[in-house]
């Protein structure tokens, strides 16, 4: 049986009901592969089956990765494959914009302060070195937890800014609950599992946890759609959300593409990249290579959109 098969019942069998809207969000590092053609699909499906409204927003934080040219042909591929969005894109197009994140800093800026004036937030000079040298190699399943070495003796505290520093956000020791529509129930401690977060760096980049529940936030996204390497950040998240006054979406953690060595693609699988996929085949087949991964047809074959939203009701 497909591992991917059960993926289609429990999308549909969610119990939204305001009008939904999702969203694709790629980084602008370099082509995409089939692995980010499958996420694409599945959020375009879960929202279009319903009638609802699908955003492209460019995740560009990270300026010495980030290139135009790599957005340019994110947009192209996904025109290629008829996967078209309502709201979104290099062009901005749409109420809730701007839709690329460099654009978006005063907005960032402002959730930054709300969250110094609860005083959960102090700056911090730790580089992640230091983190690693402080915990034993067996803890968090090696994942970075960051043990409070800067953090204030009181929390809440008043913020004082230090050049340099990061900030760092305060978590509190509680369980976070939530349903993933694809993982199921999840409950997390912050305090266990990441410890307190960066929500600026200190070169003065903002961290992803805050864009993304910003961004997703304002832009009126109702489900989030996405690898399950990212399930962890769905606690940060929800955490963010609260503190922020937000409501948070669903969120649904889809199993990761590997390749046929059973690693997780990336953008150096070139013989599943956007480049050589579009050389050798044709959009429907793309599409029906993704849609085989996630178990919504038996078989790779050549298979439209409206085919797979027929089905996917």
């Amino acid at each position: 049986m497909n591992p991917y098969i059960s993926i289609t019942s429990q999308l549909n069998n969610s119990t939204t009901q305001q009008l939904p809207t999702g969203r694709f969000a790629p980084s602008p590092s370099g082509r995409m592969h089939l692995g980010n053609i499958y996420t694409a699909l599945l959020s375009w499906l879960s929202v279009k089956s319903r009638d609802g409204k699908w955003i492209l927003r460019i995740e560009d934080l990270d300026p010495q990765r980030s290139k135009m040219e790599h957005a340019l042909m994110i947009e192209d591929d996904l025109k290629w494959l008829g996967l078209e969005w309502d709201e979104g894109g290099l062009e901005n197009y749409g109420p809730n914009g701007p839709y690329i994140q460099s654009l978006r800093h005063n907005l960032y800026e402002e959730a930054l302060e709300k969250l110094k004036a609860s005083g959960l937030c102090y700056p911090c000079k730790c580089t992640r070195a230091d983190i690693l040298a402080s915990q034993a190699p067996h803890e968090s399943d090696g994942r970075v937890v960051y043990k409070g070495t800067c953090r204030p003796d009181v929390i809440p505290s008043s913020y004082k800014e230090v050049p340099g520093a990061a900030v760092r956000l305060a978590v509190t020791d509680e369980e976070i609950t939530f349903v993933d529509r694809i993982c199921g129930p999840q409950t997390v401690n912050l305090a266990r599992h990441c410890g307190d977060f960066i929500v600026r760096r200190g070169d003065g980049a903002w961290s992803y946890q805050l864009a993304v529940v910003v961004d997703d936030a304002l832009m009126g996204v109702t489900e989030v759609m996405r690898g399950d390497d990212l399930l962890l950040s769905a606690a940060q998240q929800i955490y963010l959300y609260r503190l922020l006054g937000y409501v948070p979406p669903e969120f649904a953690h889809v199993p990761l593409v590997c390749n046929e060595e059973g690693r997780r693609l990336s953008k150096r699988d070139k013989s599943l990249s956007m480049e050589y996929l579009r050389q050798h085949y044709t959009p429907e087949e793309v599409i029906g290579m993704a849609a085989h991964r996630a178990g919504l047809i038996p078989s790779p074959h050549s298979v439209s959109l409206q085919e797979l939203i027929q089905s996917y009701m």
